[in-house]
């Protein structure tokens, strides 16, 4: 029988504990490197862009999904704390959707979707680009807090240490809108109605433009009263499914 001292013990424990990482183990599996330079163009990782310094593995999202539906059953919270810390992107999705997974079978363990959530929120430094953002917040965070204060929202719109914690308060209110509530989406928009980031400006204006699916009349009073002063890029998403016309008048 093999004999090991305590430190090579210690050594082959935390290899078997990263062996028994299924969720990494599939994805590291699902590598292609062919994919990687258009991904990183497209997520703009380039000197000075917003996504600059992050890797890829070249994993197209549909992939990464299959990956999560295998195995998300079977990882543990340091499974998760060591995908949620990866350098590559796609394994830090592949942990989010994980824990959307987890939030969203756990209807009846509100202590589990509370650990869902915490988990969440004191790893916002990693959902660090807009794919990370939209793929996970209102079916995570917007959705626990359907029938709760909605003040962290406010809170990370207002004082976001990122553009991404701003991000995460404007697009976890898609969860609202689902729901037929539209208010909390007008409020953060207009919170944000000044922010710098073009980021910002199209999650601002997309989720305008879903909340006047669900009310137009509000959509167009909010319209009224700041479409002279919103970013033009802003504008053009909210619009987007106005009449010609109306789109015509608010963008003169």
């Amino acid at each position: 029988m093999l004999k090991l001292g305590h430190l090579a013990r210690f050594a082959y424990d935390v290899y078997l504990c990263c062996m028994k990482n299924v969720l990494l183990t599939k994805m590291m599996a699902q590598r292609d490197e062919s994919q990687v330079e258009g991904l990183m163009r497209f997520f703009k990782t380039g000197k000075g862009e917003y996504g600059y310094g992050d890797k890829f593995l070249g994993i197209k999202v549909p992939v990464t999904r299959s990956v999560v539906k295998e195995c998300w059953q079977e990882v543990t919270w340091e499974n998760l704390e060591e995908c949620i810390t990866s350098e590559y992107h796609e394994v830090r999705l592949a942990a989010l959707l994980c824990l959307v997974e987890i939030f969203s079978h756990a209807k009846k363990a509100p202590t589990l979707q509370k650990q869902a959530v915490d988990f969440y929120l004191s790893h916002t430094k990693y959902i660090n680009n807009w794919d990370l953002v939209d793929l996970s917040c209102y079916k995570l965070l917007g959705e626990y807090l359907k029938n709760k204060d909605r003040k962290l929202l406010y809170d990370l719109a207002k004082k976001g240490k990122t553009l991404w914690e701003q991000r995460i308060g404007m697009v976890s209110t898609m969860a609202f809108i689902r729901g037929g509530e539209t208010q909390d989406t007008f409020n953060i928009a207009l919170i944000l109605l000044n922010h710098p980031h073009d980021l910002i400006h199209k999650a601002v204006g997309w989720l305008l433009r879903e909340a006047g699916k669900k009310d137009k009349k509000a959509l167009l009073a909010f319209l009224d009263l700041h479409a002279s002063s919103m970013p033009r890029t802003m504008l053009r998403y909210a619009i987007e499914k106005l009449t010609p016309a109306q789109r015509q008048h608010y963008m003169q």
